[in-house]
C-alpha cells in the first residue's frame, strides 16, 4: 500500500517525501480532533486510572 502511495505522487523523492509529511500530519490531526474524541466516551478505559 505505502509503495502504491509512494508511486502515485508527483515529483522527485523531496518533493513526494514532503507530501508525505503533509498527509501524515493531515491524518494525525484528523485523528486527534474528530475520531479520538468521537470514540472516547464508548471505550472502556475512560474511568481516569483509578482501580476500582
Amino acid at each position: 500500500m505505502y509503495g502504491w502511495i509512494w508511486r502515485h505522487l508527483p515529483g522527485n523523492t523531496a518533493v513526494r517525501a514532503l507530501i508525505s509529511l503533509v498527509l501524515v500530519t493531515g491524518v494525525i490531526y484528523l485523528l486527534f480532533e474528530y475520531v479520538f474524541p468521537w470514540a472516547e466516551p464508548i471505550m472502556p478505559f475512560n474511568n481516569g486510572g483509578a482501580v476500582e
